[in-house]
């Protein structure tokens, strides 16, 4: 039998919400000796995650896009809307300016296999676990699925 996700997923997970100070956010993954959090808002809906990756814009900085001038003319030869959210996450004070807002999500019954594919072809460490109304409803993360694979 086919195993889903929500038979290896992490139940009730570490979850922040978009106010919740970066500090805070920091300090919880440390201490949890994990690599990233599902960002929910007020209703229970997943808003976001904040990972490590989030995170290291706070340490390296920004460099300013690559432009050319030709007659006092500054001709970005990059998108400077990304540039300027790359600064905010540099800046950001509270997870909601730093998370990512796009989270790849997974189903609970989905089957495992497909959710070990997902996270291997797009290179994620966690996908969070939503109900058909977007909320949380678990965490499944590489470390699940290996200790899944350890227990049979």
């Amino acid at each position: 039998m086919t195993k889903t996700v929500a038979e290896v997923m992490t139940r009730n997970p570490i979850t922040v919400n978009p106010q919740t100070p970066l500090k805070e956010a920091i300090k919880i993954l440390a201490e949890k000796k994990i690599s990233g959090l599902p960002v929910q808002d007020e209703t229970g809906k997943l808003v976001g995650v904040i990972s490590e990756t989030d995170l290291m814009w706070q340490e390296t900085g920004v460099e300013p896009p690559p432009y050319i001038m030709i007659l006092d003319s500054v001709i970005y030869l990059q998108n400077p809307a990304r540039h300027e959210k790359e600064v905010h996450k540099a800046l950001g004070q509270t997870v909601g300016e730093v998370m990512s807002d796009k989270p790849i999500t997974i189903e609970a019954d989905c089957p495992l296999k497909e959710a070990a594919h997902m996270m291997h072809d797009k290179q994620i460490r966690r996908l969070p676990v939503v109900d058909d109304r977007g909320h949380l409803v678990g965490i499944l993360t590489r470390g699940d699925i290996i200790r899944m694979m350890a227990a049979d």
